[in-house]
């Protein structure tokens, strides 16, 4: 008999998003028409539990009585079709594991198992092949599978006993053919030459064969993900073919050979490769001063500058980094977890440089996810669940994290079929006094820090390296994992605090090359524990202990003195750390398991990354009958144009895939988490202009600062594909021409570079592309006389005989102050439209030194206040430009009748058309004229007064243009999920009498839980401490049984010593299991919690405040609308899913309808405010019987309400699909306040293309209170 109980959840009609969606994907995706009914329940498999804990965790932790409905051990589904999925084994499984940590908060003395899968119903006439597409839809065999109904006997998994590591005999000595069978059975990522150089080293050195570990450690050592071997290639004999732009790409070559030979005279250790391309341009502009602000460290985690800063009037010194990563193969095959973790090891990079994280870019190529699915090409899996899916893994990890994303941009072209393009650019900071670097000494320890090992991600990086073929999505699911965003923020915590940082020597971060290489880098010589690695369970052998990528890991040195207090300081963020190696004076890298070495190589073999490989290079000449950079580049804009239809071509370039809205997609990315993003995604009264880059505060804990961060990227796939060298130059000017538009000094920014390149090989034209796009960026830093610093290559993208587009993607930063930030939304009817135009050579480059002096003039009156808004070309020309500035605001725009269709339609590169008051066109001339190019700007148009874009004899409407605009990808990434627009009449409450507070104090404490995944904590401390308050932060430990009674405890004692509890925003255990604050409430329902809080609010008179995933908690606790912890039942109000079935961020409207609680008594009864929304379950829902008593009793707070202040169903307004448009309600005597939006991000010079009153003076209020 089974010990197992099962469970099958399922959310009531009325809030199964999740299966509504997927019967609309079924009918109109998969064109299965016959479908009826779509039900999805969540089945979990419990062992190990009580009777009471399981009671008790069925409507609390399983599910949610007003939204779910529950069966136990099985469910009716008549004769429908029914099949379930869950996560192979080893996958991470997120919910099953969140569902553990909150049922051992019932009973910390048990240890629960949770297995977790879903389970789909189809209902309806559909065939055995239908069914199967179905399942196949819904299944992505490289990390799920489909599974039976019955019952496993027991969860405990029993994992043999692994066998020793073996031994290769005879490998030193083998004949060469039976080496050759040996290495194509191993599947390596390395050449066979490689394979002959161990073998070589074996012989001759070491004497002896090597060990299974030994060949895989160094065939992750040496993957080109690791050390980027085929940019190390030495290139030995370079041909031009002819051509027209022959010139200036051979004299590039040949300023190169000059500069290699001014740099390395008298070495004879250097040679011509890529990665001395890459480099050699910073190399001479450091050499030349133009390089002084870049921190020298032999740790090389991240792009490191040193940057001056103010802090309360006083300049000191902080460490500015930036690093770009991408994930092209993982997320190609499995797009959650590929690009989940494309994010996480992008903020290890820089967290290792003990710099604090705090805003992401994401730039990705895909191929038209528009397109049918039966479209897919065999062993692909189709764009558009490519580029869904994907676009949730990596929001889901940063918003779990708490890492702002500032700008989302998917770039789109056929080739990206071959392999899809997965970037995250991450900035970090930190004060330069917080970071040490230091070397390594014998005796020092090291410390692994973070998640556990195992077999998942074993093979990331040398998968990584290797061409996709029609087996991958089959074969590679072991590379491929799932991240755990909830431990990295641990982590995140852990480094910000500067007594850790201290005391950190060195530090590397588990990448692609797990144990063996993060550890590995950080010392010469290093003997490593394998036996004291925790694992996630047991039967991993040394070779899979040595290599897995396992996420979420650090790896510090730590002097011997200082490893108790930093594993103290880790216990205390509820992170395991155990010491694993000791460093060495002899320089080995020797790895023990089990008593005995499985690895014991010589560094000096290591540092040889494989054997020297070389190559010949025929570089290949753009057409220049097609050049790109002359033509339009939208075909059906070109045909309009031809056929004089100049509607019809505007409406043609909007709704092109590379200038259409990714409204829908940017909206699942936390934008203002932080509350230091300068730019939201989307600015205006409409939020419907995009921003360039992203701009953001330095994220300084105490004090004022007024230093911003600047990042923006350039790359177009068309441009590169036509000439790679002219796309990279023009992918670097791309991205410095948006720092400039947005207010930036060109000549202080630092670049990095992304290159993705198809597979290269023996044949020298293969390696044409990456070699012209490298000579195009060396030319673009020395023209510039501006270096790029960092870069990351991928030489992969190859699937069969398709190749990715060339691609480099250039990625500038700049430092700047708040006050120089422009927004690009047209601000003013009347307004002038200037055009800034750079000049160009005979071979369609652009005259540097042209460019710069124009740049500074626009900087100059930008800092003038002669330009408002500004935006930089690309592509896409003039049109797209002032059609996406005039958006935002819906203002209209009339271009002037002697623009030319090239003008509006062809690309337009490092030009920029500025907004202009009518009264600083002169300053415009002035300063153009003083800077000697008088030909560079023109007045091209103006903002008028009739919501009309005009041009020639075209009237298109601003909101007819705005639906053209919109529509493209709306079937792809929803902005709607329902039609409903009316109004909601509902009324103000005026209290007559508000709770006044029996117990004064001078200075309120505030108490602020952190759970694992917690996220807000910071932006809720820093809110209530500018408000006057303290706060104490205690973080929750669930390590252990102790840990849980131990933060009770702690938590117990710090409620007594406050006057306000503040429940903040994040993703409590990830939302799971399937629900928001699920944790978070759990431990709240400890008898010594609840009593700690009911004193607190019935006693002291105190006071609670709940945002987001802390409104969550309030209302699963009963805290609102009750007033007091208890059950819910099925009638109760609660939160539920959002009606699009997604994560929504962007700035919201809320009206005060209610001034009945203290926590609004600064704010005005019925006056707007504009808050960051950011949630995936914010959706209000009631019984009408509960909806009426809660606007009897005023204890609706807030509504959602459109730019007029009218309470609106429109989910543009109403984003969440709220009853009543409801966001914020209270406890019955209004104390107790929950809402929505994040009321604790506001601050100066945050989301500043926004119009509205944001602060509310919510934690003023609070505090006032008490006084």
């Amino acid at each position: 008999m089974s010990n197992v109980r099962r469970v099958y959840v399922e959310k009531k009609p009325d809030f199964a998003v999740k299966a509504k969606e997927l019967k609309h994907e079924i009918k109109h995706y998969l064109g299965i028409t016959t479908v009826e009914a779509v039900r999805v329940l969540i089945r979990y498999d419990v062992e190990n539990i009580s009777e009471e804990t399981y009671k008790k965790a069925l409507y609390t932790v399983f599910s949610e009585p007003p939204v779910d409905d529950i069966y136990e051990e099985t469910f009716d589904y008549g004769d429908a079709k029914v099949f379930t999925v869950e996560f192979l084994p080893g996958q991470f499984d997120q919910r099953a594991d969140s569902a553990e940590q909150c049922v051992k908060l019932l009973n910390e003395n048990e240890e629960p198992i949770i297995r977790s899968a879903i389970t789909y119903v189809i209902e309806g006439a559909i065939t055995d092949e239908q069914f199967a597409a179905i399942k196949k839809h819904c299944i992505n065999p490289v990390d799920s599978r489909a599974i039976g109904m019955e019952k496993p006997k027991t969860l405990v998994q029993e994992f043999d006993d692994p066998a020793d590591v073996i031994i290769f005999d005879g490998f030193k000595d083998m004949a060469e053919d039976k080496l050759k069978e040996l290495y194509l059975s191993l599947n390596l990522a390395m050449t066979f030459k490689d394979f002959l150089h161990i073998q070589n080293y074996f012989k001759n050195e070491e004497k002896r064969d090597p060990s299974m570990t030994e060949i895989r450690v160094l065939d992750t050592y040496w993957s080109d993900h690791c050390r980027h071997t085929t940019f190390s290639t030495e290139l030995k004999n370079v041909k031009f073919d002819d051509g027209f732009y022959r010139t200036p790409i051979e004299n590039t070559y040949k300023d190169y050979l000059n500069t290699f030979s001014n740099i390395y005279k008298d070495r004879n250790d250097k040679f011509v490769c890529l990665m001395d391309l890459a480099l050699l341009a910073m190399k001479r502009l450091k050499a030349e001063g133009k390089l002084d602000d870049q921190e020298e460290s032999d740790e090389i985690n991240a792009c490191s500058i040193v940057v001056p800063v103010e802090v309360d009037g006083k300049t000191e010194e902080w460490l500015v980094n930036f690093k770009n990563e991408t994930h092209n193969h993982p997320t190609e095959i499995e797009p959650f977890g590929g690009a989940a973790t494309c994010l996480g090891g992008a903020i290890r990079d820089p967290l290792s440089g003990r710099t604090y994280v705090y805003q992401a870019m994401r730039v990705t190529g895909a191929a038209d996810p528009t397109v049918p699915v039966s479209q897919t090409i065999e062993g692909k899996l189709p764009q558009k669940k490519l580029v869904r899916e994907a676009a949730h893994g990596y929001s889901s990890y940063g918003n779990q994290i708490g890492l702002a994303t500032g700008y989302v941009k998917e770039v789109y072209h056929p080739n990206y079929v071959a392999k899809r393009m997965e970037i995250g650019a991450v900035m970090g900071a930190a004060p330069r006094r917080a970071v040490q670097r230091l070397n390594s000494d014998p005796g020092d320890k090291i410390i692994l820090l973070g998640g556990r090992t195992g077999r998942d991600g074993i093979g990331g990086a040398t998968g990584s390296s290797k061409a996709h073929n029609t087996k991958s999505t089959s074969v590679c699911g072991a590379e491929v994992q799932k991240g755990n965003a909830p431990t990295e923020r641990k982590l995140q915590r852990l480094f910000r605090r500067e007594e850790v940082s201290h005391i950190i020597k060195k530090c590397n971060d588990f990448g692609a090359g797990g144990v063996s290489v993060a550890i590995g880098e950080l010392a010469d010589g290093l003997r490593i524990e394998l036996d004291k690695v925790p694992k996630k369970y047991a039967g991993l052998d040394g070779t899979e202990i040595a290599i897995s990528e396992s996420q979420e890991r650090m790896a510090v040195v730590v002097a011997p003195s200082d490893v108790e207090q930093f594993l103290a300081y880790a216990k205390e963020e509820n992170l395991e750390a155990t010491e694993v190696a000791v460093v060495t004076e002899d320089p080995r890298l020797v790895l023990e398991w089990r008593g005995k070495e499985v690895v014991n190589i010589s560094r000096a073999f290591l540092d040889t990354n494989g054997a020297h490989q070389e190559t010949d290079v025929e570089v290949e000449m753009p057409c220049e009958s097609d050049n790109y950079l002359d033509k339009i580049s939208t075909p059906a804009v070109a045909k309009m144009v031809e056929a004089g239809d100049m509607k019809g071509a505007w409406e043609a370039e909007l709704e092109d895939l590379n200038v259409c809205s990714q409204k829908g997609l940017v909206e699942m990315f936390d934008g203002s988490i932080g509350a230091g993003s300068v730019y939201m995604p989307y600015g205006g009264r409409y939020q419907l202009t995009e921003t360039q880059s992203m701009v953001a505060k330095l994220p300084v804990l105490k004090g004022k600062c007024d230093t911003v961060t600047m990042m923006a990227y350039g790359f177009d796939p068309y441009l590169s594909s036509w000439s790679p060298y002219h796309g990279s130059i023009y992918a670097v000017l791309e991205s410095i021409s948006r720092i400039v538009a947005a207010g930036g000094d060109y000549s202080k920014i630092r670049m990095t570079y992304q290159e993705y390149f198809r597979r290269m090989n023996e044949d020298p034209k293969r390696w044409s592309q990456p070699f012209a796009a490298l000579l195009g960026a060396y030319d673009a830093q020395i023209g510039f006389g501006l270096p790029s610093i960092g870069g990351k290559d991928s030489m992969s993208g190859t699937f069969n005989d398709i190749d990715v587009p060339p691609t480099l993607v250039s990625f500038a930063v700049d430092v700047a102050k708040e006050k120089d930030i422009i927004t690009p939304e047209l601000k003013k009817e009347g307004n002038q439209l200037v055009l800034f135009t750079i000049d160009k050579d005979e071979f369609d480059l652009p005259k540097y030194d042209q460019v710069m002096t124009l740049y500074t003039a626009i900087r100059n009156l930008i800092q003038d206040g002669a330009i408002v808004s500004a935006y930089a070309l690309d592509g896409k020309g003039l049109a797209a430009a002032v059609s996406k500035m005039a958006f935002g605001n819906k203002l209209g725009v009339t271009i002037e009748d002697e623009v030319t269709s090239d003008t509006l339609f062809a690309p337009g590169f490092g030009n920029i058309v500025a907004e202009v008051p009518v009264d600083a066109l002169s300053k415009v001339r002035e300063v153009i004229d003083a800077a000697g190019i008088s030909d560079a700007a023109s007045v091209v148009g103006y903002v008028n007064d009739k919501q009309t874009i005009e041009c020639d004899d075209m009237v298109l409407p601003v909101e007819e243009a705005v639906k053209v605009w919109t529509a493209k990808l709306e079937g792809v990434f929803h902005t709607k999920a329902t039609d409903d627009t009316s109004k909601v009449n509902s009324g103000l409450y005026d209290a007559k009498n508000i709770y006044v507070c029996k117990n004064k104090v001078a200075k309120p404490t505030v108490f602020i839980p952190v759970f694992p995944g917690t996220n807000c904590e910071y932006d809720s401390a820093k809110a209530f401490e500018r408000a006057g308050a303290d706060t104490i932060v205690k973080v929750f430990k669930n390590l252990t049984a102790e840990d849980i009674r131990d933060s009770v405890d702690e938590f117990v004692k710090a409620i007594d010593k406050s006057q306000i509890i503040m429940f903040p925003g994040g993703f409590s255990a990830g939302d799971e299991p399937e629900g928001s604050a699920k944790f978070f409430a759990t431990a709240f329902r400890n008898a010594k919690m609840t009593e700690a809080v009911e004193k607190l609010i019935n006693e002291r008179d105190g006071l609670a405040l709940g945002i987001c995933n802390g409104f969550q908690a309030l209302i699963k606790l009963g805290l609102v609308p009750y007033g007091e912890i208890r059950q819910q039942d099925a009638q109760s109000p609660t939160l539920t899913y959002n009606t699009i079935n997604r994560h929504i961020s962007k700035m919201v409207y809320t009206k005060v309808v209610s001034n009945k609680s203290p926590w609004l008594a600064q704010a005005k009864l019925g006056q707007t405010y504009c808050n960051p929304a950011s949630h995936g379950e914010g959706r209000f829902v009631a019984p009408k019987v509960w909806l009426d008593k809660l606007f009897e009793n005023g204890q609706v707070a807030t509504q959602y309400v459109d730019l007029d202040g009218n309470v609106s169903m429109d989910e543009e307004w109403n984003v969440n699909g709220s009853y009543m448009s409801i966001e914020g309600i209270t406890s019955p005597d209004g104390r107790i306040l929950g809402k929505m939006a994040h009321s604790e991000r506001r601050g100066e010079s945050v989301a500043i293309n926004i119009y509205g009153e944001q602060d509310m003076k919510i934690f003023e209020s609070g505090v006032k209170y008490f006084k």
